[in-house]
């Protein structure tokens, strides 16, 4: 299984980009819960295994539980200061993944209907790194799957001018559909396929807008 080879071609501000499908993307695998115990690094595993296999990405995965993040912010926006934004030291790894990934895969559990305040913390830290990038989400819970917290990261995303992907995936009753690392429903690494596909189309797609125009942002 390998990245699609073939070429598209997009038109841009008058201008025609060359898509090369057959290109490997960056991709950041950023695991959403810092919760004692959680199961997001196994689901990211999983996840990145996926990936590597799918042939379309170099695959990095993100742990915020490794980053220092305050929820106290500056009170400039990110979005007008730019590189100038004064992030503690303990995140310059982090923005510096973000800011050279492609795409991203975000994995993410379900609290209290939404998404964990670690994660919301990591995005509001930065801008430019999530514009003009596609995001896919695997989310795992309860009876929802993650559903909820999908949902409310979609819209967050969307006003920092990412590019949302449809097709994602939701683990409902992950304590008892996941066995040794492996999700138990055979279906689940065609739907992640579905997923990988999409993202590597995205990214490929935006990346080359992005290196021909400047987004306006």
């Amino acid at each position: 299984m390998g990245a699609s080879l073939y070429s598209v071609w997009l038109c841009a501000s008058r201008q025609w980009i060359v898509v090369r499908m057959s290109e490997k993307h960056r991709l950041a695998i950023i695991i959403g819960s810092v919760r004692e115990g959680r199961f997001g690094p196994v689901v990211a595993a999983w996840t990145a295994e996926q990936a590597r296999e799918h042939g379309g990405f170099d695959v990095d995965i993100v742990d915020l539980a490794d980053v220092e993040i305050p929820l106290v912010l500056p009170p400039v926006s990110p979005k007008y200061a730019g590189e100038s934004y004064p992030r503690p030291q303990g995140m310059a790894s982090l923005t510096s993944r973000l800011a050279e990934a492609d795409a991203f895969i975000v994995v993410t559990p379900e609290y209290n209907h939404s998404y964990p305040a670690a994660l919301k913390a990591a995005i509001d830290w930065h801008f430019t790194q999530w514009t003009a990038k596609p995001v896919a989400f695997v989310s795992y819970g309860g009876a929802a799957g993650g559903r909820h917290a999908v949902l409310h990261l979609e819209n967050v995303l969307t006003e920092l001018h990412a590019v949302t992907i449809r097709d994602g995936l939701a683990f409902a009753n992950y304590y008892t559909a996941w066995k040794e690392g492996r999700p138990l429903d055979p279906a689940a690494s065609g739907y992640a396929k579905t997923l990988l596909d999409q993202l590597a189309w995205w990214a490929g797609a935006l990346s080359a807008a992005r290196a021909a125009v400047p987004y306006p942002a």
